[in-house]
């Protein structure tokens, strides 16, 4: 337990959190986008503090009721605290069984009870909005922010979060987002660009996510047709010579036709999915698909179709 908390005291070196130990709960909580800003201003700074503060925590477990172990009670709790916060994911993505240890042991602790539930706003010194994470208010919100590497981990986290969303919905630019959120991150971790950058470039992914919201309006096709739109690999310049007007008609029967044909058991039933690879396949070919196309425009339909399948048999 001693060698696990001399690497987070290690971590935490030049950080001076005294207020936690003998602060009113408001201090305490005003330490945490600090004492992350300290963390990921580090070379892999978050994953080491996860780590340490994980293994730390392990041994302080078993070494209670020790006098070493009550005598950095206190310490533990901090590190814990802001673990916790490192490791929130936003509200839409799941949480781990670690994450609710986590949860588990502050509670059993007592020692941040006081200050509730923090949500991932809060710990990094922001008033949570009630406008869309995705509005330009925000945005500018966290451009100002004087900590740059937190906002890099805020937006990290809420665009994980809005792609975790968008996946239930649309297959096809929920993947091409998260692309493009992972390569821009890292060259962030790799240390190539400077936070500064990175911030501007996930706003402007930010930017670019919500317009995508808007693109079914302007295309004339529900959001479930959008989806299907999209599987049909329309970047694709052998694709594309179809036109609009040509893939959107696919489109609109694909939703047609699986919407018709799906159950809440479909994906475990074999011959109900080759039934409907027969349908997709039919419509493609029926519509001009390039033939060196269909396969693959196919298995995307059908991951698409899973996706929205659960809330079309509800």
């Amino acid at each position: 337990m001693q060698e696990k908390d001399e690497i987070c005291c290690d971590l935490f070196h030049g950080f001076d959190y005294a207020s936690w130990i003998d602060g009113t709960p408001g201090q305490r909580l005003s330490l945490l986008p600090a004492a992350q800003e300290h963390i990921l201003a580090q070379e892999d700074g978050k994953d080491r503090c996860l780590r340490a503060v994980r293994e730390l925590s392990q041994a302080f477990a078993l070494a209670v009721p020790h006098d070493e172990a009550l005598r950095i009670r206190d310490d533990v709790a901090f590190f814990q605290a802001v673990r916790s916060v490192l490791a929130k994911r936003a509200d839409s993505e799941t949480r781990t069984k670690e994450d609710l240890d986590g949860a588990i042991r502050q509670i059993v602790s007592k020692v941040v009870a006081s200050e509730g539930i923090l949500d991932i706003f809060t710990a990094a010194g922001l008033k949570k909005p009630d406008i869309s994470i995705l509005s330009e208010e925000f945005l500018a919100e966290v451009r100002g922010m004087s900590r740059r590497n937190l906002a890099v981990e805020l937006l990290q986290k809420l665009l994980n979060g809005e792609l975790a969303q968008r996946r239930r919905k649309n297959v096809v630019q929920a993947r091409s987002f998260a692309e493009m959120l992972e390569q821009t991150l890292r060259r962030y971790r790799n240390r190539a660009v400077e936070a500064a950058q990175v911030i501007e470039e996930l706003i402007a992914l930010a930017r670019d996510l919500r317009e995508a919201s808007t693109r079914g309006e302007t295309l004339g096709l529900t959001e479930d047709e959008l989806a299907f739109y999209d599987a049909l690999e329309i970047n694709d310049s052998a694709v594309q010579v179809l036109g609009d007007e040509t893939l959107r008609d696919i489109a609109r029967k694909l939703v047609e036709i699986v919407r018709g044909n799906v159950t809440i058991d479909w994906t475990l039933r074999e011959n109900v999915r080759a039934n409907l690879r027969r349908l997709v396949k039919h419509i493609l070919r029926e519509h001009g698909y390039p033939p060196d196309k269909q396969e693959r425009a196919t298995r995307t339909v059908l991951e698409q179709a899973e996706a929205l399948s659960a809330g079309w048999a509800v």
